[in-house]
């Protein structure tokens, strides 16, 4: 098979791994939709169900495009909408139906509502002994903070990641990043696929208890690790700043870039690219106000534009990257080439409108005649 870029930047056998693949998303926002628009773009077929009339919540917050909301437009793209009324019991029979023929089931309800809802794990492996089960919430099935509500900030500050982002004065810096909803899709979706290898080696299917807020503390290990033996809570000391050869710095235009040059060839290369041979030696020298050959440093970086540090890191192999803001990372060559940001047009095009795929399952997957869809349709089931 010829190997092309898709428009998410994986090669079109990757696009196939999980073709034959049938998943079922029960959820909303942004973390599940982010899990399974990753297995939709390697394949999967997924079927998303909303409630009919509203629809996931993202279709209409904030801000919008085409009367859709942005949020729903970019997590939502490869996937299939079937509408459901799932506070009526014909509407649950249909889901659970739906379920029972999918290989892959993920939910984002509060601990215990699938299982009232009677799409729980517990009642459709009974009939699906070889389903592949997950749960994505903020604190998980089980500990003293289940059945709270939380968003993404709220398992940044739990987990210890929020102490991590501070400003100068010592106060934590609010993100422009989901990094919690966003790392917790990526853990759903890889624990997903480990349970399809262990499926495929043993014939049994798994039930996934994913947590955003343990897995933010799982990226952890590091820090949990200097705070024990050092009682130094940021992580790697030599990576936080404190050393002028790793460290973010100022330009002429007051925008900023970063030199990561760590191992002792990096560091040469870069001082000898900007005529400095004698800061050789100060390679792992602090990043403090009374050392000169950091002064130099920040004044020889605000002498130049972020652009012709730009040029500087692509000749010059110094471990450096302009911090770029999100229209020059989108018109960026590495991003262009590799095409890893899908168009506006296609994206758009790709997210499904509400219901736009009922008929279609209801057929394909549950032998649903179009009689019988007209009625649940007038019945407001559909």
């Amino acid at each position: 098979m010829e190997k092309q870029l898709s428009k998410q930047g994986q090669t079109g056998e990757q696009s196939q791994f999980l073709k034959g693949v049938r998943v079922v998303d029960f959820t909303r926002y942004l973390p599940g939709p982010f899990a399974t628009l990753r297995l939709a773009d390697m394949g999967a077929e997924v079927i998303k169900v909303e409630p009919p009339k509203t629809g996931d919540p993202s279709r209409f917050m904030s801000e919008q495009m085409g009367g859709t909301g942005l949020l729903f437009q970019a997590n939502n793209r490869n996937k299939k909408s079937v509408t459901l009324d799932l506070k009526r019991e014909a509407g649950r029979k249909l889901a659970f139906d739906l379920a029972a023929k999918a290989d892959v089931v993920i939910e984002g309800f509060r601990p215990g509502v699938a299982d009232a809802l009677g799409i729980g794990y517990e009642a459709l492996k009974q009939v699906r002994p070889d389903l592949i089960y997950c749960s994505l919430s903020g604190f998980g099935q089980t500990g003293p903070l289940r059945e709270l509500g939380g968003h993404d900030l709220n398992y940044l500050a739990l987990s210890g990641v929020l102490a991590q982002l501070k400003d100068l004065e010592g106060r934590p810096v609010q993100p422009s990043f989901q990094f919690a909803d966003l790392i917790g899709g990526f853990a759903a979706s890889e624990a997903i696929l480990a349970a399809l290898v262990k499926k495929s080696l043993t014939g049994e299917g798994s039930y996934l208890d994913i947590a955003m807020t343990d897995t933010l503390i799982g990226m952890m290990h590091t820090h949990v690790a200097y705070q024990l033996a050092m009682g130094y809570g940021h992580g790697v000391p030599i990576l936080g700043g404190s050393l002028v050869c790793y460290r973010i710095y100022q330009t002429s235009d007051n925008r900023f870039v970063t030199l990561g040059a760590l191992e002792k060839k990096f560091w040469e290369n870069f001082c000898r690219a900007v005529g400095r041979e004698e800061w050789i030696p100060a390679h792992f020298s602090r990043a403090a106000d009374d050392n000169p050959v950091f002064a130099e440093l920040r004044a020889l970086f605000a002498s130049r534009t972020l652009s012709a540090w730009s040029r500087f890191a692509i000749e010059v192999d110094c471990c450096m990257a302009p911090v770029l803001e999100t229209a020059e990372m989108m018109d960026h060559p590495h991003v262009r080439e590799k095409r890893l940001i899908p168009d506006q047009n296609t994206a758009t095009a790709l997210a499904p409108s509400l219901g736009q795929h009922t008929r279609e399952v209801l057929e394909n997957w549950l032998d649903a005649s179009s009689e019988q869809i007209d009625r649940w349709e007038q019945e407001g089931i559909v």
